[in-house]
């Protein structure tokens, strides 16, 4: 006879992940201060994940599953980012990054430079 944390293990694997609403099932029951072993038993998930769920969002402040990269820049400096290549869209990225370093007093990167444009959907 197989247990409940057992079978969700072999359907599972260790390569997928649980959704972002299992995860917020699991902190939900959390803060309704159910035990570690109660919401395992309860959504049928091991109770290993759910102490690790529960321990990244003591930490972190969130559950979700895979971190996002933080923003390098500061949003002012984003503005002008953008208002600098609205200007003239034909200025290599080297020479962006000069003059946010020039008139911010930013350490800033070619690389952060054209990371930041692809994420505000300036491509090319």
């Amino acid at each position: 006879m197989q247990t409940a944390s057992t079978n969700i293990c072999e359907r599972m694997g260790r390569s997928q992940e649980l959704s972002k609403l299992k995860s917020g099932t699991v902190i939900g029951c959390h803060l309704c201060n159910k035990s570690i072993r109660e919401i395992s038993l309860l959504l049928n998930i091991p109770r290993s994940t759910v102490s690790g769920i529960i321990t990244k969002w003591k930490q972190l402040g969130t559950a979700a599953t895979r971190s996002i990269r933080p923003c390098k820049m500061p949003e002012r400096h984003q503005h002008m980012l953008k208002r600098t290549v609205r200007r003239s869209r034909q200025l290599p990225a080297k020479s962006i990054a000069k003059d946010l370093q020039t008139l911010c007093g930013l350490q800033i990167s070619k690389a952060t430079v054209c990371r930041e444009l692809n994420g505000k959907c300036f491509h090319g």
